[in-house]
């Protein structure tokens, strides 16, 4: 009973920071933790793959739905989503559960939270492992100055605007806002002249090979409630978040890091990512890692969960004996 107990979901909240974060966990209680961190537009369901894998090998999967999300709050202040506020809520739901350091995984915009985390509390965190969005380290300018000379149809620049991407997403079900953005198999995210992202993007009539009607509607359900606001807001922090940070530049991150990148990801050639990764730079502001490249687009841990399970449990299992505290 308490083996099948530990391998199925569990749900609470905590009461940090003066919100509420929803944490789905799954695995023994007493295992290695691991903080699963989720992007955009996500939950913590985009996990449930890799928290059921994690489980059957004794650890305890932790997966937040991050603060806009799910059934996490959602602060109307668009200034409550800054890097600061993102990584202090993983940082305050591992003081609530009291855990030490933990292992952390993330995609995405979690990526961001977790190489944050990495660079904040380097202390806290055990290894990591992330998907899609290598470390970049604080530049000289805020990014969104590179953004801006994409022009008006990067998406990135659309969404820096209060309510204009969620004018132009309400055009459609939410179901279908998150088809079109879970169906992305181009490079670069930029609509033609005039032409709104969302209307540019194409949304399949056929389920996704990975992913079913149902789990759809489980996101869709979620989305519905609490709108995109909430997610929308960690774009629109991107320059403050560069003036928040200046006491980090030229940090590097020395916590022990895994990076996977997936052949067709979003961005490879036009956010220069694939010329980066392999150039060896990314090794220089992260000295203790190591990439492994695999097949798949951007929501590869859904996509070809097996492969990135196994790149997860072979990366963890170099850390197995080492105490969890030290």
């Amino acid at each position: 009973m308490e083996a099948q107990t530990a391998c199925e979901v569990r749900h609470w909240t905590a009461d940090v920071n003066g919100i509420s974060i929803h944490v789905a966990e799954q695995g023994p209680a007493d295992g290695p933790a691991v903080l699963l961190i989720h992007g955009f537009p996500e939950l913590w369901l985009s996990w449930r793959h890799q928290m059921a894998a994690l489980a059957a090998r004794g650890f305890r999967a932790l997966a937040p739905d991050l603060r806009g999300y799910g059934d996490s709050s959602v602060p109307a202040d668009t200034a409550a989503y800054s890097i600061l506020h993102l990584v202090g809520d993983m940082v305050a739901v591992l003081d609530h559960l009291q855990l030490p350091k933990v292992f952390v995984i993330a995609h995405d915009w979690g990526a961001q939270v977790a190489w944050h985390l990495c660079l904040f509390r380097p202390d806290r965190v055990r290894a990591a492992i992330v998907l899609g969005i290598p470390y970049m380290p604080r530049g000289s300018r805020p990014i969104t100055d590179s953004f801006a000379k994409l022009g008006d149809g990067f998406y990135i620049n659309q969404f820096q605007e209060p309510g204009r991407a969620e004018r132009a997403f309400g055009r459609y079900d939410v179901a279908t806002v998150l088809k079109k953005f879970y169906a992305v198999e181009i490079d670069e995210l930029i609509a033609p002249p005039g032409v709104e992202i969302i209307d540019f993007l194409q949304a399949p009539s056929s389920p996704l090979p990975w992913m079913t009607d149902e789990e759809l509607g489980q996101y869709a359900e979620k989305f519905q409630k609490t709108g995109f606001t909430g997610a929308l807001n960690y774009y629109r922090m991107w320059e403050t978040n560069w003036r928040l940070t200046p006491p980090w530049t030229g940090v590097k991150i020395t916590v022990p890091s895994k990076f996977i990148l997936s052949k067709n990801d979003v961005g490879l050639q036009s956010f220069g990512t694939e010329k980066y990764v392999k150039s060896g730079d990314f090794n220089s502001n992260v000295p203790n890692l190591e990439i492994s490249i695999i097949e798949g687009h951007h929501f590869v841990q859904q996509e070809n969960a097996e492969t990135v399970n196994s790149e997860i449990l072979s990366f963890l299992d170099k850390f197995a004996g080492e105490d969890a505290s030290a």
